[in-house]
């Protein structure tokens, strides 16, 4: 497979606990099921990184420029709060507090797959960052991938 898919909509208890859903769960490559890599989106939500995703990125962050200051900037977003999460015997994974606040989660929430890492949302947010956006996704489209892009249903 090229990556995860799929969107789930989970519930956070109290305690700031979800249920991993089993169909991204087997999704999962082997011996990656334990551990996983949570830090702040880039926009309302928390990033979930299998160990092995989270080790490409940082490596790539490792090698930019540490004397340029939008370098310094990046890193020190997208690592500070990061943290390492396992699953208990429930198959739950437990939000830090202070990623929680970041993507203003409430008990309801969208595990949203994103091909090499998971997106998590408060559901509300997600829906309507989906509605405000959606009518965009051709122009969007026809900028990211300009001319490269072909349909592969012509």
């Amino acid at each position: 497979m090229q990556g995860f898919l799929g969107e789930y909509e989970v519930a956070m208890d109290a305690k700031g606990r979800f249920l991993v859903p089993s169909g991204f769960r087997k999704q999962l490559p082997d011996g990656e099921g334990g551990q996983f890599v949570i830090n702040r989106g880039m926009e309302a939500c928390l990033n979930l990184y299998t160990i092995s995703e989270w080790d490409k990125l940082t490596g790539k962050l490792s090698r930019l420029n540490d004397f340029n200051p939008k370098v310094q900037l990046l890193k020190r977003l997208m690592l500070n709060g990061a943290s390492v999460l396992e699953l208990d015997s429930a198959g739950r994974l437990l939000l830090p507090k202070a990623l929680q606040q970041h993507a203003s989660l409430q008990k309801e929430l969208v595990f949203s797959a994103n091909i090499n890492k998971v997106e998590i949302w408060d559901k509300d947010s997600y829906y309507q960052h989906l509605k405000a956006n959606s009518l965009d996704l051709g122009k969007l489209s026809a900028e990211v991938f300009g001319n490269e892009f072909i349909d592969p249903f012509q």
